[in-house]
Order: structure tokens, then C-alpha cells, then sequence
């Protein structure tokens, strides 16, 4: 059975504090309602920021280069890094198409990066990463780096349970009875 994240938040009987491991990832927990728990979120825009240790980090490699296209261990491990995306669509709906969606989705960037928590993470995913990144390279000229990254917010949300006053604008905390908004 595929549960929704809300449908496991409904299904935990005893009102619990709730600690989210994600961001508001294109608003895809806009909505959730808190029930009976206490609901604790990174106030980040994507995964991004939490794989680099902070809002403030991801701003930061924004501000640097803002084309940058992020690979992560789940999107390498999963189906959507842009080489397996692309294969998708050809087997899917043809040549043609794969190649307007695909090139609609990725043309705007200019750069590729690895990001992963030590140098033994990046080593782990670099040969599945250079694959993809030929593939950007060839299709957008998109150049690669990696990045290391900081487990600094993940630390922080696990410690909540012990500081939640003192979490300050890093998370959002969603009270019983509340819901997810864009303004969180």
C-alpha cells in the first residue's frame, strides 16, 4: 500500500512530535495537517539546503552559480537524475518528445553537482554522477563539480525533542490543529 505522508501522520494514535526530514520540496507539504502532533520542519526550500547543512549554505551556492542542477545519492539511486529521466521519456512517448521535454527541463542550467555528506559518499556515487554529467554535458554544455556537504541541519532536527524553544528560524514549527502553509 503507498501511503501519503498525511495518511501516516493520521495513522500514529498517540500525539507525538513529528520531525520531517524534508523541506517544502515544490510546495509538496503545503497542506499537511499537524492533527493531534507537533510538526518539525527545516524551513528550507528543497533537500538541497538540508543535504548542504543549511538555508543559508543553499543561498549561498545559489548566489555562486544559481544553474546549478543538484545530484544527491537518492536521485542517482532513484529515476529522476536527468540521464534516466531522459530514457524514460524516449521509451515512453518517442525521440521527439523526450527530446523538447528534457531539453525544457534541464536547458537553463549550466552546471552539475554532486553533493554528498563526506568525501567517502561522493566517492560512492562519482561513477553513476559522471555518467549523467557526460550526458548533461554533451546535451547543455552543463559543467560538473561535487560538493561536500554538512549533516549540520540533520543534527539540529534530530536535537529537537530536547531544544524546541530554542530551534529558532531554521524550522518551523506546526502546533496541533495547524497546517503547512506557503508562508512557514
Amino acid at each position: 500500500m503507498c501511503w501519503t505522508t498525511q495518511e501516516k501522520l493520521d495513522a500514529i494514535e498517540e500525539p507525538s512530535l513529528i520531525l520531517l526530514g524534508y523541506g517544502l520540496c515544490g510546495t509538496g507539504i503545503v497542506d499537511l495537517e499537524a492533527g493531534h502532533h507537533t510538526l518539525v520542519i527545516p524551513r528550507t526550500h528543497d533537500c538541497i539546503a538540508i543535504l548542504l547543512g543549511s538555508h543559508q549554505e543553499y543561498m549561498k551556492a545559489t548566489n555562486e552559480n544559481p544553474g546549478t542542477y543538484y545530484l544527491s545519492k537518492g536521485w542517482l539511486e532513484g529515476e529522476f537524475d536527468p540521464l534516466r529521466e531522459y530514457e524514460s521519456y524516449v521509451e515512453k512517448y518517442g525521440v521527439k518528445s523526450a527530446d523538447l521535454v528534457i531539453d525544457t527541463m534541464y536547458q537553463h542550467y549550466n552546471q552539475l553537482c554532486l553533493v554528498a555528506h563526506s568525501e567517502e559518499d561522493l566517492a560512492s556515487q562519482r561513477e553513476r554522477a559522471l555518467v549523467v554529467a557526460a550526458f548533461c554535458k554533451e546535451r547543455w554544455g552543463m559543467e560538473y563539480c561535487e560538493r561536500s556537504g554538512s549533516d549540520a541541519l540533520i543534527a539540529k532536527l534530530m536535537d529537537a525533542p530536547r531544544h524546541l524553544d530554542l530551534l529558532g528560524d531554521e524550522f518551523v514549527v506546526v502546533p496541533p490543529g495547524e497546517k503547512v502553509t506557503m508562508e512557514h
